[in-house]
């Protein structure tokens, strides 16, 4: 089977099952897994580009996603001019002691003519001269900005922009956060550096759990603004309401699968963005390069590349278009939870995307996001069907068929695991497998 049959197969196959779903459950529901297919394409994308091009084991993937929502509710949610005035002045002040801070070390650490001993004695004096001041001006302002209203509001607020804005600023929190990890954890072994990945990431969500004053914490915030029209503007509009006449179908049934369709645009439309210029890199000499010190890390270097330098830029990149997923899947669910980051469903199943899909293959990413949110949705109501097949031979009362029956929505987790092994049982390398190359040195 040629490459090209492959991936047109896959891809029809994919589209195939969506069909099924729509005709036996509901269109409703078919674009509510396409949009969430689409941004975990989009995150896979994200995470191939650090596995698939340089072998970057990120196991912080939630930690990525999670700055990308952040970043939809500072951006998009109005100012709480009452927190503002309450601590902002003493929050902004508590951040600019931060900075200088951390510029004064690192002067003293690059600039000071010292022994040693004196250079760490006097970086150790600014720390802490700096961290009692910053503490100082911190602790009240973040009492009187949580003691605004806790119930409604309780924090700053954001900037009161188009939330679509968020998706950009999404992906650079993420990447300013990457490049900090990647200057820190970069030089150190595979498993070192996944290990520092995943504990960055539970440290970034523990923050946004905590610190009410920046995002509300674990009271959420709702009702983000949309980039979408509402359905009740939808429902209201006399040219919707002709359409939907003319359809055969209810103004409320048509308004939900407009705006869901509205966002599949907007997603679509951003993949697509994503998946041309990450084919461009990939077969550009960069990519070719990036795949030589992947495969090779030695002979890569030897010949002079750096490679600690250009590890750092593909971390950058593939964290940031995983903050703008992140962004993204924020603005679809219309509220920020913190409590939601989980890593089993930003991390592991992405990971899973990118090895079922291909990794090191762009469109496998796409497809290995598709398929497994599919699954991942679909498990339960296919579970539930196997189950009840299963004991269709029972009593309606047994108490095995009973159990069998609730114990179907598990049928998750254990269908992740087939799936997963089937791929690497019989296409180890995925369902399209990255295409053979000839390397650069």
């Amino acid at each position: 089977m040629t490459y090209q049959t492959r991936v047109i197969g896959a891809f029809s196959l994919m589209a195939a099952m969506l069909l099924i779903v729509g005709f036996a459950q509901s269109w409703s529901l078919v674009l509510a897994i396409l949009n969430l297919c689409l941004i975990s394409s989009i995150m896979a994308l994200g995470l191939n580009m650090q596995w698939g091009y340089a072998g970057l084991f990120n196991a912080g993937v939630m930690g990525f996603a999670a700055l990308g929502g952040a970043a939809a509710v500072i951006v998009s949610v109005p100012p709480v001019q009452e927190a503002w005035a309450a601590g902002g002045g003493g929050i902004m002040l508590a951040l600019i002691i931060c900075a200088a801070t951390a510029l004064l070390v690192a002067l003293v650490y690059f600039r000071l003519k010292a022994s040693d001993t004196i250079r760490f004695a006097t970086i150790t004096a600014i720390l802490v001269v700096g961290f009692i001041f910053y503490r100082m001006l911190l602790d009240p302002s973040v009492d009187a900005i949580e003691a605004v209203e806790p119930a409604k509001t309780g924090f700053l607020g954001g900037l009161g922009m188009p939330i679509i804005f968020s998706w950009l600023v999404g992906g650079l929190f993420a990447a300013g956060i990457a490049w900090v990890i990647g200057k820190v954890a970069l030089g150190l072994r595979s498993d070192y550096f996944a290990i520092a990945t995943l504990g960055i990431s539970e440290i970034i969500v523990a923050v946004l759990k905590n610190e009410d004053w920046l995002t509300r914490g674990v009271k959420n915030v709702n009702g983000l603004p949309r980039p979408v029209p509402y359905e009740i503007e939808v429902q209201q509009s006399p040219f919707y309401q002709g359409i939907a006449e003319s359809l055969g179908v209810t103004v409320v049934e048509f308004s939900s699968l407009f705006v869901k369709l509205c966002y599949s645009a907007l997603f679509l439309i951003v993949l697509l963005i994503i998946f041309y210029l990450s084919q461009k890199a990939l077969n550009a000499p960069w990519g070719r390069m990036m795949r030589a010190i992947r495969d090779n890390e030695t002979a890569a270097n030897a010949m002079g590349k750096h490679v600690t330098g250009r590890h750092l830029q593909v971390f950058i990149l593939g964290s940031a278009v995983i903050g703008i997923a992140g962004a993204m899947l924020t603005t679809l669910d219309g509220q920020f939870t913190p409590t939601s980051y989980q890593p089993l469903r930003f991390t592991f199943l992405v990971w899973v995307m990118v090895i079922v899909g291909g990794s090191g293959n762009n469109l496998g990413s796409i497809l290995g996001g598709f398929f497994i949110w599919f699954f991942w949705i679909e498990a339960e109501p296919i579970g539930l069907w196997m189950m009840e097949f299963i004991t269709s031979g029972m009593a309606a009362d047994n108490a095995l068929r009973l159990h069998l029956i609730e114990s179907a929505p598990h049928m998750r987790l254990i269908m992740m695991g087939v799936i997963l092994l089937l791929v690497l049982r019989f296409s180890a390398r995925g369902i399209l497998p990255e295409q053979n190359r000839q390397s650069a040195g």
